[in-house]
């Protein structure tokens, strides 16, 4: 019986009574060692909080019972492991297409040598899609799965491994830390684990920090883990429910100006002179000084409209953020914590401001913000925004940044009049700062989680080789500070496993399953006999939780037993579970039956009344069922929404990488730096690979036919100014003449001549997407440049896959 509950713990399966009764012992005393080592609580109240917290808990994972908390339960599950399988592959992506960006730019411009487009190129092979049988043997395995589950379970290894890298590796690194070694986001242990690790990290950088201001700030490889923490999935989650609405909202007002730099609303008065009059006047002068700019009246009466707008938004904006704070994941409430505590040790006379602008340090310029500045970056919207909406959100972004510091203006002497805002939020933003700090530790849950793992028989990383060898690799290089001692267990399994293994290609990048385990662990079973006396848990005390535990699984099994009176009559539900056509209810029911006499003969309960307190515990548990049912129907609905915001991303990323993809090769191919094949080909190029000599030579694709509301509805015709009547006759016709050429015709029906006809170039599509341009004016309809470029990839590479 609670074999099953506590399976789904790590433990085994109970195959007899004897090993039941083993189990039940280890998970009593999992609860019992993490009891003691708290040392918080004494006595028999809180031995039996303990052992009662534990059955709680495996009552919450319960996989003997199939009710529809369970059911929900189950699909929470694999929603969480999708999820962050999902945020894996999406920063792996999202390294790929960072490189690719500034190479692209490059490219366009004709200013990158051969050798280098060949490199870009590796940057498009799949992972672990090769033949190769580059594979560790099995004693490699064993070793490596050894040493994994050091640096999994010891944090501090991984602490030191972060601040010792260099800007250049830490993105490797992050991989394997955030979404592979504590990659499962949802799970206790492993996240306990990595804030443990963040806990070092920052404890370190606090001791040797010199410049106290820029410490969170400056550009480090501790600040990028930061950053890539608030990515995984509860932070995206966060983001998306609180700012999403609210950026959409200020995006959609798409020619609302709202800069307030004289200099720049100067340059555009002038343009805008110049453009209406077609001169300027002789006292208006094209270029000023920001100085001159600032003190022109006209500058003043754009500007303070504006600001007196700028600062509603803004407020908006951060009365929304104060509002979410029982929302912000648990994990960044926790490091804020860390950071206000490490503040105070290390400086005890830093006043009340100083210490708010260290958390405002992580929770504004890491988190926050950087999703307020790019919010397609961060999943919250589709495209990016237009120009105006763009520039205000950058500006909000600097007021909030601000307000969470204590405000500079030297650089930026126009946000100067923005300080009211900081002014009248000070009190409010500190009070937010040192809220969030207010959560529990994890210690004493960690410590259970621990136990539960020594006895787990099947903790495995999915994990690629490439990451198995450049940790290998950053071991090996900072052995001596990570092991100084020959003993230490770290430098015993490197230097068994010999020197270091070189990255293999892409194509042979394979994920493996690997086991982890450690040969020098005590196994929790030889533990249990010390813990238990320890801790003065008796048999009778198993016995009773065991009881307890089996009611419950009985009424969720037959949950009308519960209905049939106000008070739980447990004679009756043991006697009714015992008469079912169910084999295994009638096991339970006849077993719970002798454990009540049982514990009646022990003088721990009493039929006289009706076994009041263990019913009022059975009931207890049971509402808290109930209630985790809709917590868990409420945590599925929303997760749901942030899979799909992750899924689509990852599509946008692929879309990216099938755009360059198709440059580089059509750059390729013109230059004679790559033959035409099939395996190889640019948009707008079909090989037909009859002979050798007809393989170079390019035929046209196409056309291929579009209807007007088909484009509408896949958001590739953003905007359209043909009648409504008339759309249903329209269609376009694409054609592929040359590489990285495409002539898009807008035809009506039963007409053989094209209304218009256009050429576009790829590159000049890149180039727009480059600088953020988004729409593509046709005349007639204006097109999402991001859209056709995905439409274009689809329906002339991929589709030739």
């Amino acid at each position: 019986m609670v074999g099953g509950m506590v399976q789904s713990y790590g433990y085994p399966g109970a195959g007899s009574a004897g090993t039941t009764s083993q189990i039940v012992s280890r998970a009593v005393a999992a609860a019992a060692a993490n009891n003691h080592h708290s040392g918080r609580k004494s006595g028999r109240t809180s031995k039996r909080y303990s052992v009662s917290a534990f059955y709680s808990m495996a009552a919450e994972q319960d996989n003997e019972v199939e009710d529809e908390l369970a059911q929900a339960q189950r699909r929470l599950r694999d929603l969480k492991s999708k999820i962050s399988a999902q945020s894996k592959k999406n920063f792996v992506l999202e390294r790929d297409v960072r490189y690719l960006d500034s190479r692209i730019a490059l490219l366009i411009q004709n200013r990158i040598a051969l050798s280098e487009q060949n490199e870009m190129a590796a940057h498009f092979e799949e992972h672990g899609e090769g033949d190769s049988d580059s594979y560790p043997d099995d004693r490699k395995i064993q070793l490596f799965g050894n040493i994994f589950f050091i640096l999994q379970s010891e944090p501090r290894h991984i602490a030191t491994l972060c601040r010792l890298v260099s800007l250049s590796e830490i993105d490797s690194l992050l991989q394997t830390v955030m979404f592979t070694l504590y990659g499962n986001q949802y799970e206790s242990r492993e996240e306990h684990l990595l804030l443990t690790m963040f806990q070092n990290v920052l404890a370190a950088q606090f001791e040797t920090s010199t410049e106290f201001g820029s410490l969170l700030r400056a550009n480090t490889p501790v600040s990028r883990m930061m950053t890539t923490y608030t990515r995984r999935g509860p932070g995206q989650a966060y983001l998306k429910s609180v700012l999403s609405e609210k950026i959409n909202s200020l995006v959609e007002h798409k020619d609302l100006n709202l800069e307030i730099n004289p200099l720049k609303v100067y340059e555009q008065m002038v343009a805008q002179v110049e453009h209406d009059s077609g001169h300027l006047p002789p006292d208006m002068p094209r270029s000023v000084t920001p100085e001159i700019a600032a003190s022109n009246p006209n500058v003043q009466a754009i500007i303070q409209p504006r600001l007196k707008m700028l600062m509603e938004i803004a407020e908006s904006f951060l009365t929304t953020i104060i509002a979410s704070t029982d929302n912000v994941p648990y994990g960044i409430r926790w490091i804020c914590k860390q950071i206000r505590s490490l503040t105070k040790r290390k400086s005890p006379n830093a006043s009340e401001f100083s210490v708010c602008s260290m958390i405002g340090g992580f929770f504004f310029l890491r988190f926050i913000n950087p999703a307020i500045v790019t919010p397609r970056a961060y999943m919250l919207m589709e495209n990016v925004p237009n120009k105006h909406p763009r520039r205000t959100l950058t500006l909000i972004a600097k007021m909030l940044q601000n307000l969470a510091n204590r405000p500079s203006y030297a650089k930026e002497s126009y946000m100067l009049p923005t300080n009211p805002f900081v002014e009248s939020n000070k009190q409010r933003i500190n009070k937010f700062l040192n809220e969030l700090c207010e959560v529990s530790d994890f210690y004493e849950s960690l410590e259970m989680d621990q136990y539960m793992a020594l006895s787990k028989k099947d903790i495995v990383l999915n994990i690629t080789l490439n990451e198995i060898y450049s940790t290998q690799s950053l071991v090996l290089q900072h052995l001596d500070t990570l092991a100084p001692k020959e003993k230490d267990h770290i430098r015993i399994l490197a230097n068994e496993i010999g020197p270091g293994i070189s990255q293999v290609s892409r194509k042979e990048n394979k994920t493996i399953e690997l086991p982890l385990f450690s040969r020098w662990e005590v196994p929790i079973q030889d533990l249990t006999t010390a813990l238990m006396s320890e801790n003065n848990i008796t048999q009778n005390d198993i016995l009773y939780m065991e009881t307890k535990a089996i009611y419950v699984q009985l009424i969720r099994s037959l949950p009308h037993l519960a209905a049939t009176s106000q008070t739980l009559d447990l004679d009756y539900i043991a006697e009714t579970a015992a008469t079912t056509k169910d084999p295994q209810l009638v096991r339970k029911g006849i077993k719970v039956k002798d454990m009540l006499r049982e514990l009646e003969d022990a003088g721990i309960i009493d039929h006289r009344d009706r076994y009041k307190l263990l019913v009022e515990e059975i009931t207890q548990e049971l509402t808290h069922l109930g209630n985790l049912k809709e917590k868990v129907v409420q945590e599925l609905d929303s997760l749901e929404g942030v899979y799909k915001t992750i899924i689509d991303h990852n599509t946008y990323l692929r879309g990216q990488l099938e755009s360059y993809k198709a440059y580089l090769q059509n750059v390729r191919i013109q230059s004679g730096g790559e033959k035409a094949t099939k395996n190889s080909v640019g948009i707008g190029v079909q090989v037909d690979g009859v002979s050798k000599k007809s393989r170079n030579v390019p035929t046209q694709q196409g056309p291929v036919k579009f209807t007007h509301g088909q484009l509408e509805k896949d958001g590739v015709i953003s905007e359209s100014t043909v009648p409504e009547s008339r759309r249903a006759n329209i269609f376009f016709s694409i054609t592929a003449p040359l590489p990285g050429t495409f002539i898009i015709a807008m035809h009506f029906k039963g007409r053989e001549k094209a209304i218009l006809e256009m050429d576009l170039k790829l590159d000049d599509l890149l180039e727009k997407q480059q600088d953020n341009v988004e729409l593509l004016d046709l005349e007639y309809v204006r097109l999402n440049v991001s859209k056709i470029l995905n439409l274009l990839n689809k329906t002339f590479v991929i589709r030739q896959k």
